[in-house]
């Protein structure tokens, strides 16, 4: 099993290129199944994730191919094994988004239950409940939802709670049902709004995506298109933490720098030189690192993928903070690995009291997730000595190559067996 190994306290400095967004490619890639014809995807991260979903649409009977370019072409005309298994859906919670396609074009969907990062309960009742609304009857035994209908017809749907993957996968079921969809409190992401972009360039009528309110007049059928894949705002805000949290000066390329407005705010209040352009910024460190609070929110406020790499940089702070999570119950498991380097950090429920001027030293820790990964790699750039990170399959599954992009802006790090 692979491992990252760190030798610390290397600024960082240089050009790093931000791949596709691992969450913008997932949903997209479910949307091919909505037609017979070819659907070009371009800026694909190759990334284990990407691959599973490949490996899954391919079960259902997909021609689809990937390649390293982050190229992408799938057709499928020839989908007929409605089914996603156990063994392709437990690493990968995203693999749900395939159960509003299928519905929506083949009238039935058997899709394992979902798994993937254990930072807390991810549930798909909403998006049950919402294909409910729509006409779809669906069961829910052994480890599977099976969903079948006569007709999906539109419908209001108000979810409870804002749900990026809920309102990705009604949004797909609902662009061929009949009528018109609401969806009131949607997910406002950036990712859910590509989706939409490309949908419409399918054919789909689609209005408000981005918005809290998206409507959806659904049509007979869809066709075939060419869709670039937006820049991942999350790989955006984990090499600008990488250039705080050693005191570098990175220019960080080809993202969208709108996408990272409460990241780059909350950096910039933390001490760190911020300059924007209209496809990427650039960050300069400073010795300083105030320590500053944040809570996590739905987009456009501070994301939850960002709270595990904002919580290493707040180590280094020159006060207390206190980072809030309110998206997952489970989500600080990290903070425990951040304390074997020499962290201060105390958990209370959905709060961690972190207390900066920590010293962090190199030392063997493991992953629990994709963003922990992440989280300690930028604690063993800032850390004294070396530092082993296990179990980062994590890593894998949302980040391309991160290692080798360290490594040329100066970071002394390796990928070891």
């Amino acid at each position: 099993m692979d491992k990252i190994r760190i030798v610390g306290e290397k600024e960082l400095r240089g050009r790093v290129e931000i791949s596709g967004a691992k969450n913008a490619a997932l949903p997209a890639m479910a949307a091919t199944l909505l037609t017979p014809e070819i659907v070009s995807l371009e800026n694909l991260p190759y990334v284990r994730d990407i691959l599973t979903t490949r490996e899954l649409l391919e079960s259902i009977g997909v021609a689809a191919e990937v390649l390293e370019n982050g190229t992408g072409t799938f057709k499928a005309a020839d989908a007929g094994a409605l089914e996603a298994p156990y063994e392709l859906v437990k690493t990968m919670r995203a693999s749900v988004l395939v159960l509003g396609p299928m519905l929506a074009r083949f009238k039935k969907a058997r899709i394992s239950l979902p798994g993937g990062c254990a930072i807390g309960a991810r549930p798909i009742n909403l998006h049950l409940q919402g294909l409910e609304k729509m006409g779809a009857k669906c069961d829910v035994s052994h480890g599977y939802v099976e969903a079948t209908t006569t007709k999906l017809r539109g419908a209001y749907i108000q979810f409870e709670t804002v749900t990026v993957t809920g309102t990705e996968n009604l949004m797909m079921a609902a662009v061929l049902a009949e009528g018109e969809t609401i969806l009131d409190n949607a997910a406002c992401e950036p990712e859910v709004e590509n989706l939409a972009d490309m949908l419409c360039a399918m054919g789909a009528k689609i209005d408000g995506a981005g918005t809290r309110t998206i409507r959806i007049r659904g049509v007979k059928k869809l066709k075939g298109c060419r869709h670039r894949i937006i820049p991942d705002r999350i790989e955006a805000g984990t090499f600008a933490i990488a250039a705080a949290i050693t005191r570098g000066d990175v220019e960080i390329a080809d993202c969208n720098p709108k996408h990272l407005t409460s990241v780059l705010g909350q950096l910039s209040l933390a001490g760190a030189e911020i300059s924007m352009g209209e496809t990427g910024f650039r960050v300069r460190g400073h010795s300083e690192i105030s320590s500053k609070n944040v809570t996590t929110y739905p987009y456009p406020a501070f994301p939850t993928d960002m709270q595990a790499q904002y919580m290493a940089l707040m180590t280094q702070g020159d006060a207390t903070s206190i980072i809030t999570e309110t998206i997952f119950e489970n989500r600080f498991m990290h903070a425990l690995e951040l304390i074997r380097m020499g962290a201060d950090i105390k958990v209370e429920g959905r709060q961690a009291i972190v207390r900066g001027g920590a010293t962090l030293t190199g030392a063997k820790v493991q992953a629990s997730d994709l963003r922990a990964s992440a989280s300690l790699i930028l604690a063993g750039l800032a850390a004294k000595g070396e530092t082993i990170i296990d179990r980062v399959y994590h890593l894998d599954r949302g980040y391309a190559r991160i290692e080798e992009k360290m490594a040329r802006l100066g970071a002394e790090i390796e990928r070891i067996s």
